[in-house]
C-alpha cells in the first residue's frame, strides 16, 4: 500500500461531485487493505462506504453488477486502467501508480542484457509513467529501445495479465524484452507470449533476473499434456463466464458447435468464479473448455483433477489450429 499513489484527493473530488451517498470500492489483491483508508474518507464525506471483499483479477473483472445489486452512486475500481467502455454505474479507475525509483533497479537489470543490443520494454499501468526515464537509461548503455504502441490496451508498453498485445507487436524487433514490475506472473505470461528472452527489474525487491527457458518449456510441455488429455474426452463442459467483463457467450456457442461436430457431447456452465470445488461437483464431465479469464485455468492447472483448456487450446482438439500455430498465435489473445 505504500507504493502506491491511491489519489485519496480525486477520490474527495468525485464524491463530492456525485453528491454519492454510497460508494463501492474495489480492489484487487495486494491493495486490499488500502481499501480501508479510502472507506474513512468516504465515510468522512457522509457517504456509506462499502468495501469490497471479493477477488479482483484484472480490469475485465470490474464490480459493476455487484454496483447496481448495491444500488450504489460510484465505483471507485483500483489498479487496473479502464477496459470496458460503458458501465451501467458511474466507475472511477483509479491505477494505483507506484511510487517508487526505478532507477536502481534497472541498473541492476543492465549486466544481465549486457549481450544484447535491441531491447524491448514492457510494464505494468503502475509504471507505465516511468518508460521515458527507463528508455533513456538503456539509450545511455548503447540501446536501441522498441516500445510497443497502445493499441488496445491504454498505454504505449503496457501489458496486462491476459492481453500481451503490445509486447507481440515488436517482438520480431528486439532480441530481449525489459520487463519492469513485481512477481513473476505478468514476466512468466510475456515470456509465454512473445517466446524471447525476458529479463524482469523488480523495483519492490530491488533485484533483477531472468526468466529461465526451462520454465517456460514445463509450461508448455503441461499444456500440451492438457491438449492431449482433453482430446480423449468425450464429455465436454464450456464455461461461461458471468463476470462483467468476461462474458464470451458467442465465443462459447462456436466452439461448443466444433466439438459437437468432432462428436462430443457439450454442455454449457455458468459460473462467477472458477474454482476446483465448483468443477468438482460434475464429476461426469471428463474435460472443460474455459472462455471466462484464461489466466485461471492455465496457471492453477495442477489444482484441478480434469484437464481444463483455454478457447485456442480447444481449436487444437477440434483441429483449427495446430500446436505449433498455438505456439504462435498465443494463450491469451484471440
Amino acid at each position: 500500500m505504500k507504493y502506491f499513489d491511491l489519489e485519496e484527493e480525486r477520490v474527495k473530488q468525485e464524491v463530492l461531485r456525485l453528491n454519492a451517498k454510497r460508494v463501492l470500492i474495489q480492489l484487487p489483491q495486494g491493495l486490499k487493505d488500502a481499501g480501508l483508508k479510502i472507506a474513512r474518507i468516504v465515510r468522512r464525506l457522509g457517504a456509506l462506504p462499502i468495501v469490497s471483499a471479493d477477488p479482483c483479477y484484472g480490469a475485465c473483472d470490474i464490480a459493476v453488477d455487484d454496483a447496481e445489486n448495491l444500488n450504489v452512486d460510484l465505483l471507485i475500481h483500483y489498479g487496473h486502467a479502464r477496459l470496458l467502455k460503458h458501465e451501467k454505474v458511474p466507475t472511477l479507475y483509479i491505477e494505483a501508480r507506484a511510487t517508487l525509483d526505478v532507477g536502481e533497479t534497472i541498473e541492476k537489470a543492465l549486466p544481465l542484457i549486457k549481450n544484447w543490443s535491441k531491447i524491448g520494454l514492457a510494464t505494468t499501468v503502475q509504471h507505465v509513467q516511468a518508460i521515458d526515464e527507463i528508455k533513456e537509461m538503456l539509450i545511455r548503455a548503447g540501446k536501441t529501445v522498441v516500445v510497443g504502441d497502445a493499441g488496445r490496451l491504454s498505454y504505449p508498453g503496457q501489458i496486462t495479465g491476459c492481453d500481451y498485445s503490445n509486447a507481440k507487436s515488436i517482438a520480431k524487433d528486439v532480441d530481449v524484452f525489459l520487463f519492469v514490475g513485481g512477481g513473476r506472473f505478468h514476466a512468466l505470461g510475456l515470456a509465454i507470449s512473445v517466446q524471447k528472452p525476458i529479463v524482469v527489474a523488480d523495483p519492490y525487491e530491488r533485484r533483477a533476473y531472468a526468466i529461465e527457458n526451462m520454465e517456460v518449456q514445463r509450461f508448455l510441455n503441461k499444456r500440451w499434456a492438457s491438449i492431449q488429455e482433453a482430446a480423449k474426452a468425450k464429455t465436454f463442459a464450456i464455461i461461461v463466464g458471468l463476470k462483467h467483463g468476461q462474458k464470451r457467450i458467442n465465443e462459447a456457442l462456436d466452439i461448443s458447435g466444433k466439438l459437437e461436430k468432432a462428436g462430443k457431447e457439450v454442455f454449457l456452465f455458468a459460473l462467477r468464479e472458477l474454482t476446483p470445488e465448483a468443477l468438482l461437483e460434475f464429476p461426469s464431465i471428463e474435460a472443460y473448455v474455459n472462455t471466462a479469464c484464461p489466466r485461471i485455468s492455465l496457471d492453477d492447472a495442477s489444482r484441478f483433477s480434469k484437464p481444463v483448456i483455454s478457447l485456442n487450446e480447444a481449436r487444437v482438439v477440434v483441429g483449427e489450429l495446430t500446436w505449433e500455430g498455438l505456439c504462435k498465435k498465443g494463450w491469451f489473445e484471440d
